[in-house]
């Protein structure tokens, strides 16, 4: 797929992956529209975009607000006419066991990270179809492969969006629109040290979580916005970014039930 004078849509583009994507896009010369509920990370991604003389709009969004959603598509055919590529990269994080998170906090995140992909990809597959060669990029995770212990509610969203983009992508089939899961290793973002704790989780057991997370949160978000950028030019179906992700892909292969023997040995290390 060649990027270049297309226009693509990222949701989450205020940091982290989403941020790294948007520079790598631009510097294959593609214009951007950027979402996000961080208006303040908005325009600083919009600041490090503004010498590479691409087209940015920044668009303040909740992905978990309906009616912000629906009316975006509009928005965005007015400032750029058209629209190429959509990824749906926007996320929370929730640390604790199922029986610690409230069913209220489950359902946060899951508006998010899941039925927030599912919102923005029927809001905006109509404009989608009208171009000539259009992509679906919906972030997952290294979660969405394997499900750790502590993850129940994150893992299950990440699972839920590699559903759906599968699906999706044997639906549009034969189409001009693509679909893309990538599956984040270990990407050195904000998005551990953000996650919501539930109530009442021991202190202990939420400081021992999050050193584990600073150790494997190691991958550039730079050198991640490269691998996915490229991803979507071979229009890859799956792109597995960071070699933890490759190498957790092939032992759940191997080993679809029992691949926690493994990984928690290699945590605990």
């Amino acid at each position: 797929m060649k990027v270049s004078n297309r226009v693509a849509l990222i949701t989450g583009a205020g940091s982290g992956i989403g941020r790294a994507t948007a520079l790598a896009l631009a510097r294959r010369s593609c214009h951007l529209a950027l979402a996000d509920i961080n208006a303040g990370g908005l325009k600083e991604t919009a600041w490090m975009l503004a010498n590479l003389g691409m087209r940015v709009t920044t668009h303040p969004l909740d992905v978990a607000d309906r009616e912000a959603v629906q009316a975006l598509p509009a928005e965005i055919e007015a400032a750029h006419g058209r629209l190429d590529i959509l990824m749906n990269n926007a996320g929370v994080a929730l640390g604790g066991s199922f029986e610690q998170v409230s069913e209220a906090d489950f359902d946060w995140l899951m508006d998010i990270n899941f039925h927030g992909v599912v919102r923005m990809t029927r809001a905006f597959l109509p404009l989608l179809r009208r171009s000539d060669d259009a992509r679906v990029v919906n972030v997952s995770s290294i979660y969405g492969i394997v499900s750790p212990p502590g993850q129940s509610a994150y893992s299950a969203s990440k699972f839920a969006v590699r559903g759906f983009s599968m699906a999706l992508r044997h639906e549009l089939e034969g189409s001009t629109v693509g679909v893309s899961v990538v599956h984040p290793g270990g990407v050195a973002t904000s998005i551990a040290r953000n996650a919501r704790i539930p109530a009442g989780a021991p202190p202990e057991e939420i400081e021992r979580g999050r050193k584990i997370a600073e150790r494997l949160l190691r991958l550039a978000p730079e050198e991640a916005g490269e691998i996915i950028a490229r991803g979507i030019e071979r229009r890859d179906a799956r792109i597995l970014v960071g070699s933890d992700a490759k190498a957790v892909s092939i032992l759940e292969r191997l080993s679809p039930v029992n691949y926690w023997r493994y990984l928690k040995k290699a945590t605990s290390r």
